[in-house]
């Protein structure tokens, strides 16, 4: 095998050293997950599968450094059947741990952020048939499960194995190899990325070591094979679909102040579980802020969105509310702006005119349009119903038709005191 490759540029299976075997892609082969791909090249058949879950639902990894959370998982399984054999099937191996991380470099650098799209990612990769490289078979079907499972990856990603034969001062370098030339070669030079450039590379050699010309001679046939694949990916499907599918769980997020975030969880989580029984969704709350709505169901996701909503909204100056009366006192009226937030309307903010008493204009569940003009540094809140309302001239006349008792005086005219008399006698006259 070695010396029909690096003499006659003969292998096995006839191909030429830079030429990759037939490739086929096929997107929705199961129709009820969230997402799914096929990919085969020649004898290796990888079946990748998305599911989308709440953030929630990460992993929580639990080791020898400070536990962390990881969003987006890619597990490998590599199944006796897939080469022919049988046999127990266990935990995953050295080579399913491996080969799911591999993927998982090469997917990780073309995922959105969490802003753009917060939601746990699991890809799982299934080889169907396995003739040499099948781990790069499993990015190539985890892109298409991803794409068309509506997440909106940055730009597909393939993957291919790279093969050397050498023998002394002569060496080939070899595309896409088999099991065989994986067996009697010197080299399995993995890589994987998009149009732009790679994402990852893993590299396992049997020699001393490779020249940089054997280097730059592998990156640029991987650079060529990579451009195919790609080629019959798009083929397949052009773009990331624009929806997620209908079984995947609709998402909204809304973003709060960190100091609001105790107001929204409630007591013992008293008021987010009562906005979790109420609408039927799912909530997830970050350190940052962020909180995510998970649900089936949209109408139940806008329920959610406004009910947190108005637990953390402000009043600010200058705004007009619809409020309702909640008290009466006799200085003035408190109305409820919104939820728990009351502001204070003074009788002197009621009306244009005099009023004397807060009952001749307002009652208890009356509903008033009101502008907020203050709040102080307490938070107490002070709206105004005039503001909201027309300015009318001063009326001259009374609701009776009688004069009014204050005379009308111009504006610029200005008021004169009469000057104080002493009624007492000076000292000097007497």
């Amino acid at each position: 095998v070695r010396r029909l490759i690096t003499e006659d540029k003969v292998r096995p299976d006839g191909r030429k050293v830079d030429e990759i075997r037939p490739l086929d892609a096929v997107v929705d082969f199961l129709p009820r997950v969230h997402g799914s791909g096929l990919f085969t090249r020649g004898q290796t058949q990888a079946l990748s599968v998305l599911t989308l879950a709440p953030m929630g639902e990460t992993q929580i990894i639990d080791g020898l450094d400070p536990e962390y959370k990881k969003r987006f998982m890619h597990h490998y399984n590599f199944p006796q059947y897939s080469v022919g054999e049988t046999g127990r099937y266990g935990a995953p191996g050295r080579r399913e741990i491996g080969h799911g991380a591999l993927g998982e470099r090469a997917l990780a650098q073309v995922l959105p952020s969490l802003e753009e799209f917060p939601y746990a990612i699991r890809l799982v990769a299934e080889v169907l048939e396995s003739n040499g490289s099948s781990s790069q078979a499993s990015i190539c079907a985890g892109t298409l499960a991803l794409m068309a499972g509506g997440v909106p990856i940055k730009a597909p990603v393939a993957g291919i194995a790279m093969g050397l034969i050498s023998d002394g001062n002569n060496y080939t370098v070899l595309t896409d190899i088999q099991g065989l030339e994986d067996h009697f070669g010197d080299m399995d030079f993995k890589v994987a990325g998009t149009r732009d450039g790679i994402t990852a590379l893993q590299m396992d050699i049997k020699i001393q070591g490779i020249t940089a010309e054997i280097l730059t001679e592998a990156l640029a046939q991987a650079k060529k094979a990579r451009f195919e694949i790609l080629d019959v990916i798009e083929a397949t499907i052009p773009e990331v679909r624009p929806e997620l599918a209908p079984t995947a769980p609709k998402i909204d997020t809304i973003k709060i102040d960190v100091d609001k975030i105790k107001i929204v969880i409630g007591k013992g989580g008293e008021t987010i579980d009562k906005i979790i029984a109420e609408t039927g969704v799912k909530i997830d709350i970050d350190e940052e802020g962020n909180v995510s709505i998970y649900s089936s169901d949209q109408d139940a996701i806008n329920r959610a969105k406004e009910i947190i909503a108005g637990l953390v909204r402000e009043a600010k100056v200058d705004e007009v509310y619809r409020a309702k009366v909640v008290r009466i006192e006799k200085f003035g009226a408190f109305v409820n702006l919104f939820d728990k937030t009351d502001a204070l309307v003074h009788i002197s903010e009621m009306a244009w005119t005099r009023t004397n008493r807060v009952e001749d204009l307002v009652e208890i569940g009356d509903e008033v349009d009101v502008k907020v003009i203050k709040i102080d540094e307490k938070g107490r809140i002070d709206a105004s119903m005039k503001a909201l309302l027309p300015r009318s001239p001063k009326p001259e006349h009374d609701e009776k038709g009688e004069k009014s008792e204050r005379p009308h005086r111009p504006r610029h005219q200005k008021d004169h005191k009469p000057k104080k008399e002493f009624t007492e006698t000076p000292k000097d006259s007497e």
